[in-house]
């Protein structure tokens, strides 16, 4: 009886000690946003505009 009262002693000891480190650790950073300009579909719709004023400028 004395065995396994010290294996389950033992057991939630190591249980405790891991669950206690993992939430010590903070999560890793996420990786940097790429280098340049970041289009998006606001970016783009401007563009499109501007190049179809261009175009008409252009042919006036």
């Amino acid at each position: 009886m004395d065995v396994k009262k010290n294996l389950i002693l033992i057991v939630t000891i190591i249980m405790f000690i891991k669950s206690g480190f993992a939430q010590i650790v903070p999560p890793p950073m996420p990786p940097p946003p790429p280098p340049g300009l970041l289009i998006d579909g606001y970016t783009v719709l401007l563009f499109i505009v501007g190049l179809i004023y261009g175009v008409k400028k252009i042919y006036k």
